[in-house]
């Protein structure tokens, strides 16, 4: 067998023009516009006390209402008695670039007097997000899996002298559910060297309770770097919220005006609105997504797995070696197994209903004889009063006769002559009423 080979034919620019780039390094582009037509999802938590501008703040952060002042209103008395997960969902566009913004508030977290365990429904809602996941991922269709799950937590603590206890154990119940970003609400009622101190004071809280915030991934390039350090440096970042366009010299800017001067959200000097912007927009947004998935979720994942397979394995392993007879027997003997066990749980249960109804009974018995003792007490009691009085009457008689006795008066003379003195006395009486009459 012979092979022929062809020199091929040398194309030059002069035969074909080249626009553009051909080859495998196109792919980027390729997925950028798969990306940008399907469009990105991105899920925010907002956890803290009410006041602390939480929903100015997510206004500022998008430029956009997203939080209506009728329903949300600064200032007003929005104190939810439990705490509550109220979740909406924005479309943002910016530069051909579609966002599905769904934003978490949590109204009436830490307003309650007792706060015991109120990070509850927060966890049950974060857990809810990756169930629905975790469900979805077992539908035959997976190609367009919608992701609600939460991707960032902004947890807001009040300017103060540090962490609350309530801020320790909210952080502690969910730093391994979601990515945790500490923030200072109301910025602005701090100087900058108390900001300092509260900063540092609130980072060495994290570290001694062993709370895992968010973390900044490693970078190569040494611009990325220095703006990763910046970022971790500042945490957590002092921020003041402000929807309001202030004119200063001919020049716009967001700020709140106080006698003292005026607080601009967007100066580096004055807060850190800036770095937490470019944190959740600008560079990390990508990131705090894929550490959701890569790690949170696969967490979960894991632990959920493993409870229910860890249950099952076994019995599906035995079962499988089995004939139908020995399936059937099994499962017959299982019947029955559980059949007896109900039934000793239903005694047990009669016989405990039985036990406190005996002592219910006793009770009861026990009450009845200590009152029939009671009234037999008091019985004697009366009786012993009447024969004291008996006794001292009949003492006194005998007193009387001996009296009469001894003025030589028969006591049967004595007692008609006070009788008969009683009667002219009522009739006398009578007399005078009848003469009144007339």
């Amino acid at each position: 067998m012979v092979l022929r080979t062809e020199t091929p034919p040398v194309v030059t620019t002069e035969d074909k023009d080249l626009t553009g780039y051909v080859g495998f390094a196109n792919l980027p582009n390729q997925v950028f516009r798969k990306s940008v037509k399907r469009g990105f999802e991105f899920s925010l938590m907002v956890v803290g006390a009410s006041g602390l501008g939480k929903s100015t703040l997510i206004n500022s952060l998008f430029l956009s209402s997203i939080y209506e002042d009728d329903k949300y209103p600064e200032g007003g008395c929005r104190l939810p008695q439990t705490v509550k997960v109220a979740s909406s969902t924005t479309y943002l566009i910016e530069g051909g670039v579609s966002l599905k913004l769904t934003l978490v508030d949590t109204p009436g977290f830490g307003d309650a007097i007792d706060n015991t365990k109120c990070w509850k429904p927060i966890l049950e809602h974060i857990d809810s997000k990756y169930e629905e996941y975790l469900i979805a991922e077992g539908h035959i269709n997976r190609s367009t899996v919608p992701d609600h799950r939460i991707h960032c937590c902004l947890y807001f603590i009040s300017p103060g002298h540090g962490l609350k206890p309530l801020d320790v154990e909210f952080m502690k119940q969910l730093h391994e559910k979601v990515n945790i970003v500490p923030v200072i609400g109301k910025a602005d009622t701090l100087t900058p060297e108390e900001t300092a101190e509260f900063k540092a004071t609130v980072m060495e809280e994290i570290k001694k309770n062993d709370i895992k915030i968010y973390q900044f991934p490693m970078v190569d390039e040494e611009d990325e770097e220095e703006d990763t350090q910046d970022l971790q440096a500042q945490l957590p970042f002092a921020v003041v919220g402000s929807n309001t366009m202030l004119d200063i010299n001919g020049k716009k800017m967001r700020g709140r005006m106080y006698p003292w001067g005026i607080a601009e959200v967007e100066n580096p000097d004055h807060c850190d609105f800036i770095s937490l912007r470019n944190l959740l927009i600008r560079t990390h947004m990508q990131d705090l997504k894929d550490v959701t998935n890569n790690t949170l979720y696969e967490n979960y994942r894991c632990d959920k797995l493993a409870a229910v397979t860890s249950v099952s394995i076994d019995s599906k392993l035995a079962a499988s070696n089995r004939n139908p007879l020995a399936q059937f027997e099994a499962e017959k003997k299982e019947h029955q197994d559980r059949m007896r066990t109900m039934k000793v749980g239903m005694e047990k249960v009669m016989e405990e209903k039985v036990a406190e109804k005996i002592e219910k009974m006793d009770e009861q018995r026990a009450d009845l004889v200590r009152k029939h003792e009671q009234a037999l007490k008091h019985l004697e009691k009366q009786r012993k009063d009447l024969e004291a009085k008996k006794k001292e009457l009949a003492d006194s008689l005998k007193q009387l006769e001996e009296l009469h006795l001894a003025s030589g008066v028969p006591i049967s003379n004595s007692s008609s002559s006070l009788n008969s003195g009683m009667k002219d006395k009522s009739n006398s009486k009578k007399n005078k009423k009848s003469t009144k009459l007339f």
